[in-house]
Order: C-alpha cells, then structure tokens, then sequence
C-alpha cells in the first residue's frame, strides 16, 4: 500500500520537470500523471476503507468481550449469593479468559486505530497532491505552449536570416544592376542622341551653304549679263 505514498511524492517532487524533459508530448504525459495519481487514489481509498472496516470490527468484538467479563463478574456474584462457590469459581476462571482475550483486542484495537488514523492521513495528503498537480498542469501546459511558441518563431526567424533575408538581398542587389544598366543605356542614348543632331545640324548647315553660294552665284551671272 506505501508504494503508492512513496510513487506519489516521487512524481510530485522536481523529478517531475525531468520527466517532462524526456516527454514527446508534456501535456499528455501531464494528463496520464494526473490519471494515474487518480487511480492510486482511489486503490487506495479501498484500502483505507477496509483498514476502517477491520478497526470498526476488532471495536465491536472488544466492547463484546468487555461486555461478557462484566457479565461473567456479575454471574460470580449471583454464584456465591446463592450459595454456589463451585460454579462462582468456574465463572471467574472463564472470566480471566476473557479478560486475557479482552486485552489482547484491546491492543489489537488500538494498533488498527492508529493505523486507520495514519492511512487517513496519508490519503488527504496524496489527495491534496492531486490538486497540487492539476493546478501545476494548467501552468505547466501553458508554459510548454509558450515555449514551442517561442522556438517555432526562432526558426523562423533563423530561415530568415539564412534564406530569406539574402534572397531578399540578392533580389534587391539585382534591381539595383538593373537600375545602373538602365541609367547607362539613357547615358548612352544621350551621348548618341547628341552625336546624331550634330551630325544632321552640319548637314543641314552644308546644305543652307551650298544653297547660298548658289544664289550668290546666279546674282553674279545677272550682273554680268547687264
């Protein structure tokens, strides 16, 4: 029966936390503790029962026998009253037997009392475990809730920082290429974009020349002819 005291305390002692440790899943391992301190309980609330109903029996057979030697004392007396030593003698040797039985269930008693009164004892104490680790589960489950929480977050904040974050940088580092090149093709659309209106301005400029020297030209023959 002390094995369920001793398995009791040892789950509700800090050993708990490494069991927890060792746990896949710690809200279940917490639900199964709480079940099976449960089932301790109750074994051993029969046991305590018994315990209860072996001290009330041995009370009963005590006051019994209590009752027989002074029932056995009162016979003596009405014997030598009547006259009858004999049978007076025979009643007292019958009630030192019983008187002898009398003691050793009032040991027996006491030693079942005090028994009883310790297992009572010892079943408020594992009950008020029980209610120690339910109270404790709900904390426990949060925490360990919390605690994947937190991890689930740290992983991903590390893919980040391993993956994302350069992806994200490479990404950037290309657009900001992209940006260059296209800067570049608009420098260079301007270089060529001037080169080529110069080239037109100089031709048109030759044009307007050799128009001129035409005019200048034709004004010099109709002089010439007057």
């Amino acid at each position: 029966m002390f094995r369920f005291f001793s398995r009791v305390r040892t789950i509700v002692s800090s050993e708990l936390n490494s069991l927890l440790n060792k746990a896949e899943d710690p809200g279940k391992m917490l639900d199964q503790f709480i079940a099976d301190m449960k089932r301790d309980i109750s074994e051993v609330e029969a046991a305590v029962a018994k315990q209860i109903a072996s001290e009330k029996l041995l009370k009963k057979q005590l006051d019994d026998s209590v009752e027989a030697v002074t029932k056995r004392e009162e016979q003596a007396v009405v014997a030598l009253e009547s006259g009858d030593e004999d049978l007076a003698r025979r009643v007292l040797e019958d009630k030192n037997k019983q008187q002898s039985h009398t003691s050793s269930l009032q040991v027996s008693h006491e030693e079942a009392l005090k028994l009883s009164e310790e297992l009572k004892i010892k079943l408020r104490e594992m009950k008020d475990e029980l209610q120690e680790m339910i109270m404790k589960k709900d904390s426990l489950k949060a925490r360990n809730e919390s605690a994947k929480a937190r991890a689930k977050v740290n992983r991903s904040l590390s893919g980040l920082d391993s993956g994302a974050k350069s992806g994200f940088e490479r990404m950037e580092e290309k657009v900001m290429r992209s940006e260059a090149e296209a800067e570049s093709s608009e420098e260079l659309r301007s270089v060529n974009k001037t080169l080529d209106d110069d080239l037109a301005a100089l031709t048109n400029k030759s044009a307007v020349d050799s128009e001129l020297e035409a005019l200048k030209a034709k004004i010099n023959a109709k002089k010439t002819a007057e």
